[in-house]
């Protein structure tokens, strides 16, 4: 490993200069200038990186307002080694591992240069040890999913003997608010929604009550819930299944919220991954990786082009 006497100037990375469609604007560069850091940054040699749905609909140009200059790096999650440290580093030093989702605010001016690099510059902050059984690709997956299904989770005040219901059970979000809600808060009962191929993995991961979405209507079901999860985008329906003074919490930024419904944007926290480590290194709580969806980094257009499907099963993650 460089020391950071010795790191190099320039980095490859993938960038856009450009909104649009991934396989028209994403583009492989060898000359992009390594980040510089602040006092309070730590320098990642990136091992691998997850990519997220918030990614593709960035590069689409849905967030243009509040979004950094272009050209962009693109990418959120990030597991890799720290090779140098801000002169206000405290926590880590060179050598580290670490795990986290680089964008304190995910709308709000996410930075310029993200995860899909050779090296990023991430917030002391916002980062945690990566946990000690996971390898570098299970740990890049599990950022920005796991601490939006927490912060989730918190905003609807669930707590333990509440039953909930997961719309999109299967999905990156899905399969980390199914875990946590059985295995950290106490649930109940937990429902989820999939289509029909994936409804042994729900139950695998803690769902009493797969439901089908292909052959039924959850929102008809006598039963209703707590708490209601809508990691999909179905509002309008989400907010019939839910029980009198329950709650709903949304989180697909370009679906209409219902009331009684919240919508909320994660705030990225490395101390809440740090108090989640315990369960993932118990096993209580595992990653969640698409089977076919592990990319080399010389092939990011094409784990975009499969992320963009909308039928991935857990995470799509790239690595270097």
């Amino acid at each position: 490993m460089a020391s950071s006497a010795t790191l190099p100037s320039q980095m490859k990375a993938w960038t856009y200069a450009e909104y649009g469609k991934s396989s028209d604007v994403l583009k492989l560069g060898s000359d992009v200038a390594v980040p510089q850091l602040n006092d309070d940054q730590v320098l990642v040699k990136v091992v691998a990186a997850g990519i997220n749905p918030v990614d593709f609909k960035r590069m689409l140009g849905l967030i243009k307002a509040a979004d950094s200059p272009l050209p962009i790096v693109p990418g959120y999650d990030v597991a890799g080694v720290v090779v140098k440290v801000g002169s206000q580093v405290k926590k880590f030093k060179e050598g580290d591992e670490v795990y986290g989702d680089i964008n304190e605010k995910a709308l709000d001016h996410p930075k310029q240069f993200g995860t899909i690099a050779e090296y990023t510059a991430v917030e002391e902050r916002l980062l945690a040890f990566k946990p000690k059984n996971l390898s570098f690709i299970e740990a890049a997956g599990l950022p920005l999913a796991i601490e939006t299904a927490h912060e989730g989770l918190e905003r609807s005040q669930f707590s333990a003997g509440k039953s909930i219901l997961v719309l999109g059970g299967a999905g990156g979000v899905g399969t980390m608010i199914i875990q946590l809600a059985k295995q950290v808060y106490g649930a109940s009962k937990v429902a989820a929604t999939s289509s029909t191929g994936k409804l042994d993995l729900l139950k695998s991961l803690g769902a009493d009550l797969p439901i089908d979405y292909t052959k039924e209507n959850y929102e008809d079901l006598p039963e209703k819930f707590d708490v209601v999860y809508d990691a999909v985008g179905e509002c309008e329906r989400a907010v019939k299944a839910v029980k009198e003074g329950g709650h709903v919490v949304a989180i697909d930024v370009t679906s209409p919220v219902v009331p009684p419904a919240v919508f909320f944007v994660l705030t990225s926290n490395g101390a809440v991954l740090e108090k989640l480590n315990p369960f993932l290194e118990s096993g209580k709580v595992k990653p969640m990786i698409d089977p076919k969806g592990v990319f080399p980094f010389s092939q990011t257009r094409e784990a975009f082009a499969y992320l963009e499907t909308g039928r991935v099963t857990g995470k799509v993650v790239i690595y270097l």
